[in-house]
């Protein structure tokens, strides 16, 4: 029987170039943090499990030494890796050791250090996140590359714009710049993106994420674990959908959207009895401009081909059909690849919480969230509900 799991306790870090700290202070920026707002020490948790992708670090084997310094180096045996999904896998996998009575607490960690590598560095690593052989050796695609197929394909499909693009970024920038630990705090005009410097046509600079270090954490329990810390206000794992797709994208069904979203979101509102229409905010994978367009689509909040037009009016904002990434998203708040999963679900557990900076906080009457984090290009993808 699976036992119902709760989020008692959330941390993240500063986002940007943290270059101020090793990996493992970091990661305790993020598990201190959590632990506190859980009210538990070291000795309460019973498992720790770190994600981290670690492509551009100098800890090959990162989870050995992030556990030590946190104080669990007898209970860290696991690692997990699922590209830029790597902080969703790390809290399935916690999820699902708490719902099996594998365990009553778990730590989940997410933790990257991006900025050990120069930018030509970390873009060839980059390109090698797909099918390295048929796409990044032969032909030299790196994710701005990706991701401009998508936008170009989009733009040719079903007429969306640049400026519609530019949008995306304009709003959750407006978001970040209210984001104390955002790795970009100001706000950006249409104007400023369309001006921005050209990267892979139609994405330019300000499409695109940035290079991020931080750590995110999320602690989980059982439902009779939280009735024995009393814990007031739990908030509950609904459900949590996930699904692949082919390396080589050249196999994949189209460019206009993401087939792993598409599975991972119809399983994750299958287990949690709900629609699209019910989730009031989410935290959607905006690697690029164009990847959060396709996601209100594939999520089902906007029908295919609309997305452009459902950003263009506001329906993705505060006080629009589902506020949509109010922490600033990948754009805004910073893109480290282990972190970034549970870094969606720190911001929407606080959500949840109503604990937001005034003019960031969404409006809740059914006290439900979404979270959508993407490995690669579509390679990985994990849809998760919570509810509170």
């Amino acid at each position: 029987m699976v036992r119902r799991v709760g989020i008692i306790g959330v941390g993240q870090s500063v986002f940007g170039v943290r270059g101020d700290v090793t990996i493992q202070e970091l990661a305790w920026e993020a598990v201190g943090e959590a632990l506190e707002d859980a009210g538990l020490t070291q000795r309460d948790i019973d498992i720790s499990i770190v994600g981290s992708a670690g492509t551009r670090t100098y800890e090959l084997y990162p989870a050995v030494p992030v556990n030590e310094y946190s104080g669990f180096s007898e209970k860290g045996p696991l690692r997990v890796e699922a590209a830029c999904a790597t902080g969703s896998a790390a809290l399935a996998v916690a999820y699902n050791m708490v719902a099996s009575g594998f365990v009553n607490i778990a730590l989940a960690i997410g933790v990257e250090k991006m900025n050990e590598v120069d930018t030509a560095t970390s873009l060839a690593v980059g390109g090698r996140g797909g099918n390295y052989l048929w796409e990044y050796h032969f032909y030299g695609t790196t994710f701005p590359a990706y991701y401009a197929l998508y936008a170009t394909a989009h733009m040719a499909n079903f007429g969306t714009t640049e400026e519609q693009l530019a949008l995306v970024r304009v709003k959750n920038q407006k978001y970040a710049a209210r984001n104390p630990k955002a790795q970009f705090q100001f706000e950006v005009t249409v104007e400023d993106v369309l001006k921005s410097r050209p990267v892979a046509w139609p994405l330019k600079l300000y499409d695109c994420s940035a290079i991020t270090d931080g750590a995110a954490a999320a602690i989980v329990a059982s439902e009779d674990a939280i009735k024995k810390l009393h814990i007031d206000i739990p908030v509950w794992i609904e459900a949590i959908g996930y699904a692949s797709d082919t390396s080589n994208i050249t196999r994949r069904e189209d460019y206009v959207s993401l087939k792993a979203t598409k599975i991972a979101a119809q399983m994750a509102y299958k287990k949690a009895g709900i629609e699209p229409r019910d989730v009031e905010v989410a935290e959607v994978h905006d690697c690029f401009t164009i990847a959060e367009i396709m996601a209100y689509e594939d999520l089902g909040f906007v029908e295919k081909g609309k997305g452009g037009k459902f950003i263009e009016e506001e329906q993705s904002d505060i006080g629009g059909k589902v506020a949509v990434n109010l922490s600033g998203g990948l754009l805004g708040k910073g893109h480290p690849l282990g972190a970034t999963g549970l870094a969606m679900i720190y911001e929407l557990v606080k959500q949840l919480r109503e604990e937001r900076e005034r003019g960031r906080q969404a409006p809740l009457k059914r006290y439900i969230a979404l979270a959508h984090n993407i490995g690669g290009t579509g390679h990985y993808g994990y849809v998760t509900i919570l509810r509170r």
